[in-house]
Formats: C-alpha cells, structure tokens, sequence
C-alpha cells in the first residue's frame, strides 16, 4: 500500500479530487498531511453551527466546503495532523466497524507511545478525548464509506493555532473544548514519529485483520 506523508498543506479542492479518483479506482493508500485554513460540513450538519457568515470566512481566507463524510462542522489548520485511509474494505472482507476501530485504535496507542497521552472515546459525541479532560477533545472523526470503500478520515489538533475553531459548534459541541498537542505542552517534534508510528500500526493491524 502506497502510504504518503505531505510536508506542505495541501488546498481541500485537490484532496476532494484526489479522492474521486483514487475511489474510482479502488487503489489503497493512506495520506497524512495539513490543509490550509477550511471548514467543512458533514452530511449531519446543522445550520446554526456554522457561527459566521460566509463572507466572513472569506475576508478571513477561510475555505468552506460541503462533504460527504459523516458528522457536522468541523476545521483544518495547517499545524493539523489530517489522516486520510483509503481502504478497500471488500477486498479485505472487513467491515465498517472493525475499520473505524482500528483506525481508532491506531491513533489511541500511537499517541500514547509517542507523548504518554491517554486518549478515551465519548459515548455521546464522536472523536478521541483527554482520560485527564474528558470534555477536552483533540481528534476529530468523519469518514466517508460507500461501495465498501473508505475516504476522508481523522484530524489530531498538533501545532495547529485553534483559530479557525473559533467560527464554528465543531460538530456541535463548544470550540473552547478543542484541545492541541501544544496546547498540553507536549513535544512537538515529535510529530513525524507520530505519524510513522501510527502507520506501521495501522498497517499491521489492518492486515491481521482482513479477511482473504
């Protein structure tokens, strides 16, 4: 599998179009990188989440998009860890749920073992939360599934400035519960150990996992 990692962000439209094409195709790969100040909306969106006027976004350099994905309103930052699985889940025998959970799981053990942060699940709102602050969240879901094919992914809040935040109920919930890696004090550096970690466990898990 073709594994990816970005260095510089990345405009939304091209990652909307990479996706399209790579769906057409059913090839495998993952992508981690950082997009450029956006929002975007989930299909389960609701108006009133949205907390500015479009112009105002725009006079702010902000990108707005409607999705695909699961979830309501959520934001991009450069600073952002975005990680984007595309996986064929027919090919593999593997279920949605068994995917969401070792994507989720991947990134609980990899941000323990790099920082020695205890991610938890909230029973009553999507993403991966603070064990020490549970109302503090950090990662962001929303992936898209159709024809047994995955896209879109998880956002982890690093070194990115929160701003953007600030315009939005990020889905639904308070933008002051939105958390960083450098919010917590936690060593930035360490990023690109993050990001290899989580995909030789990612890659393994979803290995021993799929079905032939």
């Amino acid at each position: 599998m073709d594994c990816f990692i970005l260095q510089k962000p990345l405009a939304y439209n091209k990652y909307i179009n990479f996706q399209t094409n790579i769906r057409s195709k059913r090839k495998e790969c993952i992508l981690i990188l950082e997009h450029y100040p956006t929002i975007t909306s989930g299909i389960n969106h609701k108006p009133e989440n949205l907390l500015v006027s479009e112009e105002i976004l725009q006079k702010k350099g902000i990108s707005l998009f409607s999705i695909s994905r699961g979830g309501d309103y959520t934001a991009h930052e450069p600073g952002q860890i975005v990680i984007y699985p595309h996986i064929d889940l027919k090919k593999r025998n593997l279920n949605l749920v068994s995917f969401i959970k070792i994507f989720r799981n991947s990134i609980i053990k990899s941000c323990l073992s790099i920082w020695n942060l205890r991610l938890i699940e909230n029973k009553n709102k999507p993403g991966l939360y603070l064990h020490s602050e549970p109302e503090k969240k950090l990662v962001s879901f929303g992936v898209y599934f159709k024809s047994f094919f995955t896209s879109f992914g998880a956002a982890l809040n690093s070194a990115n400035s929160l701003d953007t935040f600030s315009h939005i109920n990020p889905c639904g919930d308070n933008f002051k519960n939105i958390t960083s890696i450098e919010r917590l004090n936690l060593d930035i550096s360490k990023e690109e150990d993050f990001k290899h970690l989580f995909l030789d466990t990612f890659i393994s898990d979803l290995n021993k996992n799929s079905r032939k």
